[in-house]
């Protein structure tokens, strides 16, 4: 009997353990495929933006004449002392920071208790108000009308016109709200329920830690929007004092771009040094969200694939 029962557990062993099948050649011809295929598209998306590095630091001449191609041709940081030297842009990155982290927090605030509580099933008016959410994705009063109404609330040349009118993103509601229902058990509020616990002592206490990857995704998107917002400040901001970072180096590269021959230079070698300008300030309107990616990208991936799996 102890032979069979060891036979036994040794056929039983032997089938748990997996037979690796060996790859044909086609199978082989098509990961190849595949792997030239992602080499391409992800050369595609990291050398326009490695060019951009090195032609920022290299001379304007050589990146006009297209010697510049994998490094930098005679390192000059020309562009970047022009453009740190304007005091205008250390009052557009004080003035950016404080819009994106103020406006960041709102988005927040506003957003996921929303989500939260359209999540809910026995809210029973959350239909009608996810479809008056959702009729403002897809139409809106235009321009003018909203710049009137900007206008009248008394939001122009004011730090709340980058804040307020967008403090409610209906597109990372639905992301919170499809993270809240796929991710949060019933069976956890049921608990909760029992002990006494309120709804609001429910999402504070139990729902908000257990989502720190979705609040890291809408936090990393609202932060993003705000940083990159240029519309806005061209529209509703006349006070220098008062303009983004975006707006700052525009005027800058635009004041650039109309002067010719000064300094010493002829026309090719003024506009040769606005491009120059040109590559620095795209670098440095966006290294800090550069700086910052690496640190939420785990939170970001998790949360998106989270929060896609319902809709």
């Amino acid at each position: 009997m102890n032979a069979i029962a060891s036979k036994s557990r040794h056929v039983r062993r032997r089938k748990a353990t997996p037979v690796k099948q060996r790859k044909t050649a086609s199978d082989r011809v098509v990961d190849i495929a595949i792997a030239v295929i992602i080499t391409l598209i992800v050369l595609a998306i990291i050398y326009p933006l490695w060019f951009i590095v090195i032609a920022s630091f290299s001379q304007p001449d050589a990146v006009a004449s297209g010697q510049v191609i994998l490094l930098p041709k005679g390192v000059s940081l020309s562009g970047y002392a022009k453009i740190l030297s304007d005091s205008r842009i250390w009052i557009g990155y004080r003035n950016t920071i404080l819009y994106t982290l103020v406006g960041t927090a709102v988005n927040l605030v506003v957003t996921i208790p929303a989500a939260f509580a359209l999540s809910r099933r026995e809210f029973k008016p959350r239909r009608i108000i996810m479809f008056l959410f959702a009729f403002t994705m897809f139409f809106s009063g235009g321009l003018i009308p909203s710049y009137l109404l900007i206008k009248q609330l008394g939001l122009l040349n004011s730090m709340w016109v980058f804040i307020l009118p967008g403090a409610f993103g209906v597109y990372n509601m639905i992301i919170a709200r499809s993270f809240f229902e796929s991710s949060i058990p019933e069976e956890l509020y049921d608990s909760a329920r029992v002990d006494g616990v309120s709804y609001f002592g429910f999402f504070l206490r139990i729902v908000l830690p257990l989502s720190s990857a979705i609040i890291a995704v809408i936090g990393l998107y609202c932060f993003v929007g705000h940083w990159n917002d240029y519309f806005t400040g061209l529209i509703y901001i006349r006070d220098q004092s008062k303009q983004p970072l975006q707006n700052i180096l525009q005027m800058i590269l635009l004041a650039n771009q109309t002067q010719s021959g000064t300094a010493g230079m002829s026309a090719a070698q003024t506009q040769n040094f606005a491009d120059q300008i040109k590559f620095g300030v795209i670098i440095v309107s966006t290294l800090p969200l550069l700086v910052l990616y690496p640190f939420l990208q785990k939170y970001f991936n998790k949360g998106v694939m989270i929060g896609a799996v319902k809709g």
